[in-house]
């Protein structure tokens, strides 16, 4: 960054005291109108005059750590609401082009060679804004990646000690993950004793989704309860063959009903079927 004359920033200064309030009416017009509809703008006014005598404070040394903490809050905020990274980028930038109006009407030497040490500035605030908004962005995409995770992997109860999990989709390690995690916990909150592991939703089973649903049924083992596989469909059935995966002893069903009764049948419960109407006996009955 260029070093501007002491009478160069003097007068960038002074400019800024002087024309406080045209200049923030300006900034407000050019980063209003670039941002969206649903924008706030008493809320945009205030945090602008917020960043304004802060900026003031900087230029003299007093606070430039509140000025970056003020941006980086901003662009958390933005990010988090959905602003584009344009719309985030012109409520720094725009301060430039409201201040330039000013030095335009002043026309001395001095204030047009301050402005290229405030142009570079606010250029510098402007990358420093867009790199906490970038992160922040990161950070919400993966929030909500890991909502969707949860989303997609429930854990329902069918019977009592029994639950399932319905999978759709593909299984990877990190879902594989959510899906231990969350089946561990439901037998701890629920003390099943069986769980179903219903795959029919998934496209395709190869080595490494096999080796997911292991561990996964391992686990469950370590907590005491037994796991059954159901939704081996024809095509899947044939690639597990093909591929030589083996499931141990490891009970598989065709469907999630055939896996249900497996699971009845060894909790001690028994289907009687008269004709229309199917009566269920346990082993207290």
């Amino acid at each position: 960054m260029s070093v501007p004359t002491d009478a160069g920033r003097r007068r960038i200064e002074e400019l800024l005291q002087e024309n406080e309030e045209r200049v923030l009416k300006r900034w407000l017009e050019i980063a209003g109108s670039s941002s969206s509809s649903h924008v706030d703008r008493s809320s945009l006014a205030g945090q602008l005059r917020e960043l304004y005598q802060a900026l003031r404070q900087s230029l003299d040394g007093s606070g430039d750590s509140d000025l970056r903490g003020l941006l980086a809050e901003l662009s958390r905020s933005r990010a988090r609401q959905g602003f584009t990274p344009t719309e985030t980028a012109v409520v720094v930038f725009g301060l430039k082009e409201a201040l330039y109006e000013s030095i335009e009407t002043d026309g001395s030497p001095e204030a047009l060679r301050g402005f290229i040490w405030f142009s570079q500035l606010i250029d510098d605030l402007g990358l420093l804004t867009m790199e906490n908004y970038a992160a922040a962005r990161e950070k919400v995409i993966i929030d909500q990646a890991e909502q969707l995770l949860e989303l997609s992997t429930p854990v329902v109860k069918l019977w009592e000690g029994i639950v399932a999990v319905p999978l759709v989709g593909t299984l990877d390690s990190a879902r594989t993950q959510v899906v231990m995690e969350k089946l561990l916990q439901t037998l701890v909150d629920t003390g099943s004793e069986h769980a179903v592991i219903d795959i029919t939703g998934v496209p395709a089973v190869d080595t490494q989704v096999a080796q997911h649903l292991l561990k996964t049924v391992v686990a469950a083992r370590l907590m005491g309860a037994e796991c059954v596989i159901s939704g081996i469909r024809p095509q899947i059935a044939h690639t597990i063959v093909t591929l030589g995966i083996e499931f141990g002893d490891i009970v598989t069903k065709a469907s999630l009903a055939d896996a249900l009764a497996h699971a009845l049948r060894e909790s001690g419960v028994e289907f009687v079927s008269r004709k229309t109407r199917v009566a269920v006996r346990t082993e207290e009955d």
